[in-house]
């Protein structure tokens, strides 16, 4: 097939560089950027969507078509419904997609894009505030590296209606599938005995709507123990991903709602080390620690309390992950300690406990079992010497860089979104170049390990 060059004509708009009554700057001019001097081997897969001329909005999904090219090459057209994503992330002018692809009768249809198992739902996340493009793409790969499901990802170049829109991570949506989030499927009749007991999957995260902390009986359920450090009566609230509210049924949302309410209370009493009526007796501690230590290698200032995927298959115990969104990860935010490489990140409530949004008591309760904090350490042990080594972390992301330097579309996409030397929410380091951001996130990383090869032996 033919290749196809494309030269991109950045014309004046209104960009908003930050949120929070921060300034808007008005760009006036804008260069031209041409991708005809990058080889077609050289390029990211870019993903071509085509609206006629329809806006995509924030629902419900639009009609389109996505072509996809790799190195030149077509190796896919198929039709798509599209829809903004996002919760804070849609106050940014670089908007995520979700994508559904659909078949010529516009019904829902499971294909394989770029290598990754077929299914229908996507996300075309779109890095705006992290200037390294590369912090949630890194944190996934380490996470697969280690053995724990994270969606699969890669960075690719979009367009819309033949306009650039920047360099983008195409990522798999969380949902159960047995390529994803392998448990079982729970039906609507499976309300006794062992079919009862699996699979759920809950959040902590932001409640849906426009009223962020607004939980309901119907959409979620509470805690029944008061979060660590909280001033203001904050409260946990899980919600329901799978079976959603809409699916699942009064006997499951009892079951459910009641397992985690006896896990709280073993993990609250004054026996809770013990094998068989502890907290061991409902959790999977591998899970929890290397979510733990995934949490805390990035010191992501949103970890263990929003984006924070929870699972229980039939006949299994709790298992926390996948992990989800750490753009604000690796030292990229200047609020609650985000940015420092020389704090806990399972102790956001003493830094923030006025914050809405809390960490469930667990974390601290379980570092307080000397078994539990064995394991640990003897997890980072082994994973220091191989996904969590230095030159590993810091070969990945040269990796990335490499990609994206010599593809043109980190030229490109500053050029697009010209955020490089301004300060975009919440930005702690603001570098005057794609190179700065990079050292700095390197430097952060080191600093990181090496605070934490001390400290993780304090425990």
């Amino acid at each position: 097939m033919r290749t196809q060059l494309y030269s991109i004509v950045l014309l004046p708009f209104l960009l908003v560089l930050g949120c929070n009554n921060d300034p808007e700057v008005v760009v006036t001019e804008m260069p031209v950027i041409s991708f005809e001097e990058i080889a077609a081997a050289d390029r990211l897969p870019q993903f071509q969507i085509h609206t006629a001329g329809a806006s995509i909005v924030d629902e419900p999904k639009i009609d389109a078509e996505l072509v996809i090219i790799e190195a030149g090459v077509e190796t896919h057209r198929g039709n798509i419904g599209i829809e903004i994503r996002g919760s804070s992330s849609q106050q940014f002018p670089k908007k995520s997609y979700g994508f559904e692809t659909r078949d010529d009768a516009n019904e829902d249809v499971d294909v394989s894009l770029l290598g990754f198992p077929e299914e229908e739902d996507w996300i075309l996340y779109a890095p705006y505030s992290d200037k390294s493009l590369v912090r949630n793409h890194l944190i996934y790969e380490l996470s697969n590296d280690m053995g724990r499901y994270a969606s699969r990802s890669k960075l690719v170049d979009v367009y819309i209606n033949e306009i650039y829109k920047g360099t983008y991570v195409f990522m798999e949506k969380l949902k159960r599938d047995s390529n994803r989030i392998d448990i079982n499927k729970l039906n609507e009749d499976e309300n006794t005995g062992e079919d009862l007991t699996g699979g759920y999957i809950i959040k902590l995260d932001k409640a849906d709507g426009p009223i962020e902390d607004l939980y309901t009986d119907i959409n979620s359920f509470p805690s029944k123990v008061a979060p660590s450090n909280s001033v203001v009566g904050q409260q946990i609230h899980f919600l329901h991903d799978d079976p959603d509210q809409e699916d699942i049924t009064p006997e499951q949302k009892a079951y459910i709602a009641g397992y985690m309410n006896d896990f709280e209370a073993a993990l609250a009493s004054d026996t809770f080390t013990d094998p068989d009526t502890g907290y061991r007796a409902y959790i999977d501690t591998a899970s929890f620690i290397d979510f733990f230590l995934l949490s805390e290698l990035s010191n992501n200032v949103d970890g263990y309390r929003l984006s924070t995927w929870i699972t229980k298959d039939k006949n299994e115990k709790l298992h926390m992950g996948p992990i989800w969104d750490f753009n604000l990860a690796f030292g990229n935010a200047n609020y609650c300690g985000g940015d420092a490489t020389n704090v806990w990140a399972y102790r956001f409530n003493e830094r923030c406990a006025s914050d809405s949004f809390q960490i469930p008591f667990w974390w601290q309760r379980l570092l307080e079992d000397p078994g539990f904090v064995t394991e640990l350490q003897t997890r980072w042990t082994a994973l220091r010497a191989s996904t969590f080594s230095e030159a590993q972390l810091h070969e990945k992301i040269n990796g990335y860089v490499a990609q994206l330097e010599s593809s043109g579309s980190a030229e490109a996409n500053f050029a697009r979104w010209p955020v490089i030397g301004q300060y975009v929410w919440p930005n702690s380091f603001i570098g005057t170049t794609y190179g700065a951001e990079i050292t700095y996130l390197r430097e952060w990383i080191s600093n990181r390990l090496e605070w934490l090869d001390t400290e993780i032996w304090n425990l």
